[in-house]
């Protein structure tokens, strides 16, 4: 789906000028990515040596437990960026990404039950282990073709991109907006999770899939394999921060953010406004679903529980925690509010959700702006300038 054409009055609008050349490419690499591309480099290097080549006897050593729990981490990163990118640059509060999230995770999902042939439980090498529990006498039309990589990989784009079409398109060509536009999308992951649910739908019911094997002939338990999707999530996240910063710092970001601001004005200057919002939907629900991808093997299930609306809230706690419409900021909110989970919910798992909640109310409150806000505001305190290099 191609970038909108901008409307010819407002391609003269000066103030949505994109700087050429040099400009641009620096705007593109501002203070915060000059920081967060080379720590991704070297938890790329680092998490990989550290777990391979270093003995398991060492303080140094990385298990292959938390090795997976990075994995996860960044998927979940990759996650914060998409929602920061429609919610923190366009204005669209979803509260329904966590079903093109677990959408690439069950295409996914599929390829890996395909993969599994003939060592599940009942043998049968049709047929995944529960359509044999449920007697069921063929594989859906559905299903076939998902034993090919390729076409799983392919899936894992298109199903949430089409979703987030038919989704987009009708919500903002009736011009639905605001908390009215947030139900929906909650209401829609909702839908979604009861469907899937359901055993005669063909998906697992409410068990799912799990179980899983091997993913490109390699066996998912071995330490080099999960180390090889650590390393494969960490790219997707790194190359996910660029594609949304190039998408931001280019003249479609800057009307974007023209929509959040003044949507009205924008459409009334000859914007097309209804355009860009499904554009930048679609395109963020592409990136939810690499996600939900990357984060099935890693965790070795996926069930209708992804779908929760509850998941959808918690992304939007991670974007507000770190600070909406910086990236930076989204990326930073996953990482500090899922360490914190993993944390209470090993040490004090009756006091997790309270803290999830406290943590909230407290950023509105008192850090409107998230983690980013409060870096930005040293950062000026000490350079004149904020971490994007723009002038005090």
């Amino acid at each position: 789906m191609g970038v909108p054409e901008m409307a010819p009055q407002a391609a003269a609008d000066s103030r949505l000028a994109v700087p050429a050349g040099g400009g641009r490419v620096a705007g593109l690499f501002d203070r915060p990515t000059q920081v967060v591309l080379p720590l991704l480099a070297a938890a790329l290097v680092l998490v990989p040596l550290l777990n391979l080549a270093v003995p398991a006897s060492s303080v140094l050593h990385v298990s292959s437990y938390t090795v997976g729990l990075l994995g996860k981490y960044a998927t979940y990163a990759l996650l914060a960026l998409a929602v920061d990118l429609v919610w923190g640059y366009c204005g669209i509060l979803t509260l329904g990404h966590a079903a093109f999230f677990a959408l690439g995770g069950y295409a996914i999902g599929m390829y890996l039950m395909r993969e599994i042939g003939g060592r599940g439980v009942y043998g049968n090498s049709s047929l995944p282990d529960f359509m044999v529990f449920l007697n069921w006498k063929a594989l859906p039309w559905y299903w076939h073709g998902f034993e090919h990589f390729w076409l799983a990989a392919a899936m894992v784009m298109l199903a949430p991109a089409a979703l987030a079409l038919v989704f987009g398109w009708l919500a903002f060509r009736s011009r639905v907006t605001g908390v009215y536009l947030s139900i929906m999308t909650q209401a829609l992951t909702y839908a979604l999770m009861l469907v899937f649910f359901r055993n005669e739908t063909g998906f697992g019911g409410n068990n799912g899939f799990t179980d899983f094997k091997d993913i490109l002939g390699f066996d998912l338990q071995a330490s080099t394999t999960r180390v090889a999707l650590f390393a494969a999530a960490v790219i997707a996240l790194a190359l996910g921060y660029l594609a949304c910063r190039l998408v931001v710092t280019s003249r479609t970001g800057r009307v974007i953010q023209a929509v959040r601001d003044a949507e009205s004005r924008a459409r009334f200057i000859g914007y097309r406004v209804e355009s860009y919002k499904l554009w930048v939907f679609v395109f963020s629900a592409v990136l939810a679903g690499i996600a939900g991808a990357l984060y099935v093997p890693q965790i070795g299930i996926i069930n209708p529980s992804e779908f929760s609306p509850v998941n959808s809230i918690e992304i939007v706690i991670w974007v507000a925690v770190g600070g909406r419409g910086t990236l930076y900021g989204a990326l930073a909110g996953a990482l500090l509010v899922n360490y914190a989970k993993t944390y209470l919910t090993e040490a004090l798992p009756e006091v997790w959700l309270y803290a999830l909640g406290a943590l909230f109310v407290l950023t509105t409150l008192f850090l409107p702006r998230g983690v980013a806000g409060l870096l930005s505001r040293g950062h000026r305190a000490v350079t004149g300038a904020d971490p994007a290099g723009s002038p005090r």
